[in-house]
């Protein structure tokens, strides 16, 4: 599972201050498997941030060559600036409703949706109760049958948190739905 397209998170056009050939570097996120990588970046083009660029492996235009997986420690503090404001276009509000509907049991005793920030047993109870009944139609069917405020935020964080690798299960970085 790789992906296609990555958005720009920082354009670093003389590369980084530690590398002995300097080449134009970009650090991206997929747009897909919110995977984190540096890309190699063609001779007189210039990124920006917030810009789509191909990463697929077909003919690029604007990406030379794809360096590799980076850490979120990796990133520069503008990457890990604009790294949250483009979640917020990356995370769809169907990407939260399919999740909510299709979200598994991690083991017997614990479910994945307990593992977002703000929800409890109780609130698990109802989600699951909810969706057995009829899986949610949209966002909006999401938050008024569930009582879930803000799941955009919600999910957002749990991308976050799974960049850093603050928990070993991950539900939305490297994988699909």
């Amino acid at each position: 599972m790789k992906d296609e397209y990555g958005i720009v998170l920082d354009f670093l056009p003389f590369g980084k201050g530690i590398e002995r050939k300097k080449q134009p570097i970009a650090q991206i996120v997929g747009e897909k498997f919110f995977t984190l990588l540096e890309v190699g970046i063609r001779e007189n083009v210039v990124v920006k941030p917030f810009d789509r660029v191909y990463i697929g492996d077909e003919k690029r235009d604007q990406v030379k060559f794809v360096k590799g997986r980076i850490s979120y420690d990796d990133l520069t503090s503008i990457a890990k600036n604009n790294l949250e404001t483009i979640l917020d276009s990356l995370v769809t509000n169907e990407k939260i409703v399919e999740f909510f509907n299709k979200a598994p049991p991690i083991s017997t005793r614990l479910h994945s949706i307990e593992l977002l920030k703000g929800i409890g047993k109780k609130t698990l109870n109802i989600i699951l109760e909810e969706r057995r009944k009829t899986p949610f139609k949209d966002i909006e069917d999401l938050e008024k049958r569930s009582g879930i405020k803000n799941p955009k935020k919600i999910i957002k964080e749990r991308i976050l948190d799974e960049l850093k690798n603050i928990d070993k299960y991950k539900f939305f970085v490297g994988v699909q739905l």
